[in-house]
């Protein structure tokens, strides 16, 4: 066994019995290769990726290659989910090597940790154009025997070239305003897929961002092609294979253009960004494809994916489930071995008549669209018959959770943790679902406890025990917005004073102090690295400076006056240079603008003064504005004074009275729901 075993991180554990040795990054391998005047040799990847698993199968679990690696490398496995700190590094460095990136990545670095040359996946034999990676070894090897000075010297280019590529945003003159978001939005629009939606060509992820910023912009502006890209979008990935029709979850990604075929792997991050944004279009009337009843259904089962199959005992969330299935004890992984099925199983399972009815409605045919004549399950018709359609579909789930199921990667990440704290307090809060708060609040008591050490955040945990990687600021903005919507969830203020906290810490640890309203990705005194990471784009999971933009805004309007204004002024000044995102690249800016059109209303407030016994969960005042808030909005309800956003609000005539303000423009209080739902809607 290798130094792998007692590793925090499921990823790093699968490979604890490989006959490689592998280090865990750190000090002691950068020592052991400086040393052995030998490279290093970096292998990142994750729990839950396919391609990470065939390079270990044929490669690190190969006595004769790994023989190789030891000789002539310190080798060392990195969690990018982890450590993005490092992936961040060393992936900017593999693109610009060769114009791709992915994983498993492959790096080989001086002692001093600087890239010299770089990869992703190389095969066992030579195929394709690409070398073997025994091939690819060697060639390594000689070069850095026999030709060091060209190493060192294309290695130092390579490592000033990435501290140069830190800048962060560039200041503009551009106004974050309503023009800006029309254009960022109609460069978004022409990219919509007219059969499939979505956006551009396969392979097709889940925009969930962008289909939150679209929504707030439809929102605030009325515009129907906003609203159309978002409900064909939401319809066509919930009825396609990338969501999983038996058991709820969306997978990483779809291989196709049309949905279909997904990549199996399920992630946290995705399936708590779509509950958002199912969940906010579930607050609509049902006059288009995604309006309910079709979008309460999603977010219902989204929300019961990731209590039942990503929870974990200690009350958070797990990082994801794998894109393989071990069939076989101790074989190789298989794809989609869990998810799909032949009109011949249906009937086996379900009868004749009820297994050719459930293979039409989930279009599983005889020559499937999998592989092997197998079909992923999709549901382009909701069928008339619904009891008949629940019994089938549970005996389905029920068979198919008795064949082996994929890893489950235990991680539990606080970036992605604080995404299913936000997700489920306010789809809780909006569509009266107060055990998904509560799962919430479950979650958030646990990350506090057991992710924060001496007032500073780990990035990630496994069985309850706390890593030692250090939290990165998307730790930070995700779980202090998640506390900020318990906040409002539950009128609590030590929520909203924890949020406080951690907004205060991270504004003190990752600020460029050159460029106000830029961020690093790691705090000022984490570990040196070849340079200090910073990515402003979003991608499958936002930015950490819009991340961070957001639980600014939020809590500017929430928290007490001594930090309100200083709030409200970081927030603009990060929002405005995310204006230069929605400018030139606003398909890569779904959270800038989901942020900016929250600051462009305001952000909306609605703050729901109430009498002594009126129970604020079932108060119609409070349950109107949950319900009809645009996404942005905060909304508070309890007794006068008992938090800053009910300071000197009373109830009206000893009725509930709410208090409608944006940005600090305020009207006159409102005690009725039809009223305060008109006055919420009043800016489109």
């Amino acid at each position: 066994m290798n130094r792998l075993g007692s590793a925090t991180s499921p990823y790093l554990r699968q490979h604890a019995d490989n006959p490689v040795d592998w280090r865990e990054w750190g000090p002691e391998a950068l020592a052991e290769a400086a040393a052995r005047d030998v490279p290093i040799l970096l292998s990142v990847g994750y729990a839950s990726c396919h391609w990470c698993h065939v390079m270990a199968h044929e490669s690190f679990e190969d006595e004769a290659t790994a023989a190789v690696m030891n000789e002539n490398f310190v080798c060392v496995k990195v969690d990018r989910e982890e450590r993005p700190d490092l992936d961040a590094v060393y992936m900017t460095a593999t693109v610009a090597m060769t114009g791709q990136g992915g994983w498993p990545m492959t790096c080989f670095l001086t002692p001093a940790g600087e890239p010299f040359y770089c990869g992703t996946y190389y095969p066992k034999a030579p195929r394709g154009g690409m070398p073997s990676f025994t091939q690819l070894l060697a060639a390594v090897s000689e070069t850095w025997r026999h030709r060091r000075d060209e190493v060192d010297q294309a290695a130092g280019q390579v490592a000033q070239a990435l501290r140069e590529q830190g800048d962060g945003l560039p200041g503009s003159e551009l106004a974050v305003g309503p023009e800006l978001l029309r254009h960022a939005v109609a460069a978004v629009l022409r990219d919509v897929d007219p059969r499939y939606a979505g956006f551009g060509g396969a392979p097709k992820f889940p925009p969930s961002a962008l289909l939150e910023g679209l929504l707030r912009h439809y929102e605030r502006t009325g515009d129907e092609q906003a609203l159309q890209a978002v409900s064909r979008t939401a319809a066509a990935m919930a009825r396609g294979g990338i969501y999983d029709q038996l058991r709820g979850g969306f997978a990483r990604y779809s291989v196709d253009a049309a949905w279909v075929v997904p990549h199996f792997e399920k992630m946290l991050y995705d399936n708590a960004q779509l509950l958002r944004v199912y969940a906010h279009l579930a607050r609509r009337p049902a006059n288009d494809d995604a309006g309910q009843p079709f979008s309460l259904r999603v977010a219902t089962e989204t929300a019961q994916f990731l209590l039942d199959d990503l929870g974990t005992a200690e009350g958070g969330f797990a990082s994801a489930l794998d894109a393989d299935t071990q069939v076989e004890p101790g074989g190789p992984g298989v794809e989609g071995a869990t998810y799909v099925w032949t009109p011949a199983q249906l009937t086996e399972v379900l009868g004749a008549d009820d297994g050719a009815w459930a293979a039409e409605v989930f279009g599983v045919t005889a020559d499937g669209n999998f592989e092997h004549g197998t079909s992923v399950p999709t549901r382009y018709a909701d069928p008339e018959d619904t009891e008949r359609f629940d019994r089938v579909r549970a005996r389905l789930r029920e068979v198919r959770d008795r064949r082996p199921q994929p890893a489950r990667d235990d991680k539990v990440v606080t970036a992605w943790n604080g995404m299913a704290i936000v997700a489920l307090a306010e789809a809780g809060s909006a569509l009266a679902r107060p055990d998904w708060v509560e799962a919430a609040v479950r979650c958030a008591r646990f990350l506090l406890a057991e992710h924060v050490i001496d007032g500073r955040l780990v990035r990630a945990s496994l069985g309850g025990v706390a890593g030692t990687a250090t939290g990165v600021l998307e730790d930070y903005a995700w779980l202090a917005t998640g506390l900020l919507a318990l906040h409002q969830a539950t009128g609590d203020p030590d929520w909203l004073e924890r949020s406080c906290h951690l907004i205060d810490t991270a504004a003190a640890h990752f600020a460029d102090s050159d460029t106000p309203g830029n961020w690093y990705d790691t705090a000022d005194d984490a570990e040196t690295l070849v340079s200090r990471p910073r990515d402003p784009l979003d991608g499958a999971t936002p930015a950490g400076a819009s991340a961070f933009a957001e639980a600014l805004l939020t809590a500017s309007v929430l928290a007490d006056a001594t930090r309100s204004a200083r709030y409200r002024e970081l927030a603009e000044r990060t929002v405005q240079r995310g204006a230069i995102v929605l400018a030139r690249a606003p398909r890569s800016g779904g959270h800038w603008l989901a942020v900016a059109e929250a600051a462009v209303r305001g952000p909306i407030q609605v703050a729901i003064a109430l009498p002594h016994g009126v129970d604020a969960e079932t108060a119609e005042l409070t349950v109107t504005a949950r319900r009809v808030a645009p996404g942005g909005a905060v909304v508070v309800a309890g007794a006068p004074n008992s938090v800053p956003l009910l300071a000197d609000r009373q109830p009206v005539a000893d009725r509930p009275a709410a208090y409608v303000c944006r940005g600090s423009v305020c009207d006159l209080p409102v005690g009725d729901a039809a009223e305060l739902a008109a006055a919420l809607v009043s800016d489109r």
